[in-house]
């Protein structure tokens, strides 16, 4: 396979009416586990790593972007790389050139018009530099604890406002959450279906590790197509580190990075199953 490009495997969930997941990189052995799980599913899944993650890289995205994309070239399912959750301009503009396809631009903190005029102008760069862009509407809750998780994209002013960007899929606040370590979120499927109706674009659903898998199975069926996954995957690494570190002399990372790595293969596999058509 070779590294592929967001839109492209995006587009084709959309046009097989399933999903296609995208999952948060915070070290190589997420990366590693993410590809190793799309493996073994035998379906495509993306590759994110988003603005926080690169605050903890020091700034330094290109690396990290390095190793994701030539783990893409060498795997067994098609791999695509994406930015994501970025307000930082500079950043973005550094996304074409670090081997990413796509980003999504965060100006959901801002009031309606000026997360238009903001996602209308960073649209714009994206498109004259070759670059798929997602941004988000309706403030899906739980990032930074300051979104409400009550809080419902329109869907009139969906297609508004996708009209007005030019943006490349919209991620909507139906119900989910960022950052949830339990199953209790609960999505609206009739808003889906309604926003799926009025907006052209593809759907995007943030805060997916909180939704039960019978619960994303219906969203998908009813028009979310990119489904994004963080938490859930650093639950299940951090539960395999601390199971391998019950043992006070190991000391080798290798020892307990592989059973972490080998949980986040088994967590993207279930999903990517549960989401695939």
């Amino acid at each position: 396979m070779s590294l592929t490009r967001t839109g492209e495997l995006v587009a084709a969930a959309r046009d097989a009416g399933g999903g296609v997941g995208a999952f948060n990189v915070i070290t190589v052995e997420h990366a590693e586990g993410i590809v190793a799980g799309a493996e073994l599913a035998g379906t495509p899944a993306i590759l994110q790593i988003s603005q926080n993650a690169v605050r903890y890289h020091d700034g330094r995205v290109e690396p990290l972007a390095a190793a994701c994309a030539r783990l893409a070239e060498t795997a067994g399912a098609p791999i695509a790389l994406h930015l994501d959750h970025v307000d930082d301009l500079e950043l973005l503009h550094r996304a074409a050139d670090a081997g990413f396809s796509s980003a999504m631009y965060d100006a959901s903190h801002l009031d309606y018009a000026e997360n238009l005029d903001a996602t209308r102008s960073a649209a714009t760069w994206a498109h004259d530099n070759g670059l798929w862009l997602e941004a988000e509407l309706g403030e899906v809750g739980g990032k930074d604890g300051v979104h409400s998780p009550t809080a419902r994209t329109k869907p009139a002013e969906a297609a508004e406002y996708v009209s007005g960007t030019g943006v490349n899929a919209l991620a909507v606040a139906v119900g989910s959450s960022h950052a949830m370590t339990t199953k209790s979120a609960r999505l609206d499927i009739d808003l889906i279906r309604e926003i799926r109706a009025a907006v052209p674009v593809p759907l995007v659903l943030h805060g997916s590790s909180g939704v039960l898998d019978d619960d994303l199975r219906q969203a998908v069926a009813a028009g979310l197509t990119k489904i994004n996954v963080g938490t859930q995957l650093n639950v299940a690494f951090t539960d395999a580190v601390r199971q391998a570190l019950t043992d006070p002399a190991m000391t080798d990372p290798r020892k307990y990075l592989r059973p972490a790595r080998d949980a986040v293969a088994r967590t993207i596999a279930g999903i990517l199953r549960t989401i695939a058509t």
